[in-house]
């Protein structure tokens, strides 16, 4: 596929781009820092520039395409992680500004020019958990989409307003438009660094709601996105199947959600941030467990 990935440099972004290319995908890399791997073009986008964003959906995706005289190839797919990444970084109005404007720009620009596929990020954040005044509870657990997202922060707002735009999209084109919320993501050297003080004090977990994505699985998750088409507009929670500290889910309820209906029963290790709908609708297999990587 001829992919345009916004947001590529980032953390996320990189190992993503790099599982893409690996697999043969033709990816530009639209962002305001190069990359540098081979194979994969660098484009220095703002994506808050609409005529920017334009021209990349419609420019080369390298050298090579000078070649191309008779018909410009168009992309089979968009991928936009692109963000101001969460709260504290720049100022609440611009992370707002930045956020919910280049989300526009890429949906606007995609759907105009006919892309059949867009994969955006979301995020764990949108269930207004992660990142609110004081202590917040889920509703019920296991989390899953149907959820409410009733955020506080500028962050997780700007993400709840993509997926409107998102789904306000669909319903003009009838693409397939799917959303990611993506849980912390966990790069594999920070196993080692970071979880042992998981072990230690399972309450650094909370606002996390005791997930996390190995970056890795979410790279195969925009993978199986790319390859299940017709579900039209959807949302998926992206996470690890296992809990992100030592203690087990029973523990875990009785110190943190006590009086927060169960939904349904959880198996010892299970997280309490459900990815059923990711397996059942596109095929999601994570693979990579703390439990194994971090040689705890």
């Amino acid at each position: 596929m001829r992919i345009l990935f916004t947001g590529g440099s980032g953390k996320a972004g990189q190992h993503v781009v790099r599982h893409l290319a690996a697999q043969g995908h033709r990816v530009v890399n639209a962002d305001l820092v190069p990359l540098g791997l081979e194979g994969v073009t660098d484009l220095n986008v703002d994506l808050t520039d609409a005529g920017q964003v334009w021209g990349a959906m419609t420019g080369l995706a390298g050298f090579d395409e000078l070649d191309q005289v008779d018909a410009r190839p168009g992309f089979d797919a968009v991928v936009h992680f692109a963000a101001i990444p969460r709260i504290l970084v720049r100022p609440d109005a611009e992370t707002w500004r930045v956020n919910t404007l280049s989300t526009f720009n890429v949906l606007d620009a995609a759907v105009t020019l006919g892309v059949p596929k867009v994969i955006f990020a979301s995020s764990e954040t949108t269930y207004g958990i992660c990142f609110a005044r004081g202590e917040r509870k889920p509703d019920y657990l296991p989390v899953d989409e149907a959820h409410p997202t009733v955020p506080e922060d500028a962050y997780a707002m700007s993400k709840v307003a993509g997926e409107a735009a998102a789904r306000g999209f669909q319903r003009r084109s009838g693409g397939d438009i799917y959303g990611l919320r993506i849980n912390n993501v966990i790069e594999p050297h920070e196993y080692a660094r970071d979880f042992p003080a998981y072990l230690e004090d399972p309450a650094l977990r909370r606002r996390n709601i005791f997930a996390y994505i190995d970056v890795r699985d979410l790279a195969q998750m925009v993978e199986c996105c790319l390859r299940t088409d017709g579900l039209g507009y959807e949302v998926f929670n992206v996470a690890n199947p296992d809990l992100s500290v030592g203690a087990t889910n029973a523990e875990l309820r009785a110190r943190f959600y006590e009086g927060v209906p169960v939904r349904r029963e959880m198996s010892e290790r299970e997280t309490f941030y459900c990815i059923e709908k990711a397996r059942r609708l596109v095929g999601f297999a994570p693979r990579h467990s703390w439990r194994d990587e971090s040689g705890l």
